[in-house]
């Protein structure tokens, strides 16, 4: 058998179970199976496969069907040009991030704090494309710390990482605040897609309530953190511009603005 062969039945699994680009997952999982890289398949496809490499195709299919995300399947996600692992413990590095992150490099800092950091993704990128500058992640979820703490090695990239409930355990203050938090409403959990729904942390997902529990704490307690004039800027849900801008011009902050993401929806909030 030809590793070509192995990819029709595995597309119609794949679509049978509504995962929504079956014939691209099967191709990524078949690249996974194989151990070579994505863009290496074509030269593969008419290369015997042998039983072993059947066995695991076969178990990522079983796995994808169940919807387990294709990142946690494979363990990595490309997220700003890099490879960052990823598991159960920590949400999976999505486009729409990486707008945080070109807003935050617009301008220099010297000290970053990511607040909820979960794979380090956001963190990392920043030091990686900012070597000069140091860095603190934090989280409350020890299990997500190890995730970060693994990225970083594997990237190579030095940063400090201490587990914190938001700002309960950090003294030192920044020149950029950056933040991912948890902001699904918990009536609107049962809408996600089961990827999101039944295979991330539902800790880094929703904090209850309206949604935005977390802002109100980062907003209430971002000044004491940052320098004078320094940034914060957090990810929000399309809905939620207007009403995570008051949180920060409520609390006196400056210059908030709400910055769409690459598809022109509200995805991040910017204040000084």
């Amino acid at each position: 058998m030809r590793a070509a062969d192995l990819l029709p039945a595995a597309a119609r699994r794949l679509a049978d179970a509504g995962v929504a680009d079956p014939a691209r997952d099967a191709r990524r999982l078949l690249t996974f199976a194989l151990g070579v890289a994505p863009d290496r398949l074509m030269l593969h496809l008419h290369d015997p496969v042998e039983d072993a490499v059947i066995t695991k195709f076969n178990a990522a299919i079983d796995e994808r069907s169940r919807r387990r995300p294709l990142s946690q399947i494979v363990g990595e996600r490309l997220f700003w040009g890099r490879s960052f692992h990823v598991n159960r413990d920590v949400l999976d590095p999505r486009p729409e991030t990486e707008t945080l992150v070109e807003l935050a490099l617009a301008e220099p800092f010297g000290a970053v704090l990511d607040l909820g950091t979960g794979s380090g993704a956001i963190l990392l990128t920043l030091l990686a494309e900012r070597p000069e500058a140091r860095g603190l992640g934090v989280d409350v979820s020890p299990a997500a710390l190890a995730v970060a703490l693994d990225n970083a090695s594997r990237l190579g990239v030095l940063a400090d990482f201490i587990v914190s409930d938001w700002f309960s355990d950090v003294s030192d203050q920044f020149d950029l605040i950056v933040s991912n938090p948890p902001y699904i409403a918990a009536a609107e959990m049962a809408l996600l897609d089961p990827e999101v729904r039944d295979w991330e942390p539902h800790l880094a997902l929703t904090p209850g309530g309206d949604g935005l529990d977390a802002y109100r704490r980062i907003a209430r307690g971002a000044s004491a953190h940052l320098k004078p004039g320094a940034r914060v800027m957090v990810e929000i849900g399309p809905t939620q511009g207007k009403d995570v801008a008051k949180l920060f011009r409520d609390e006196g902050f400056q210059s908030v603005n709400i910055a769409p993401d690459m598809d022109g929806r509200d995805r991040v909030v910017t204040a000084r």
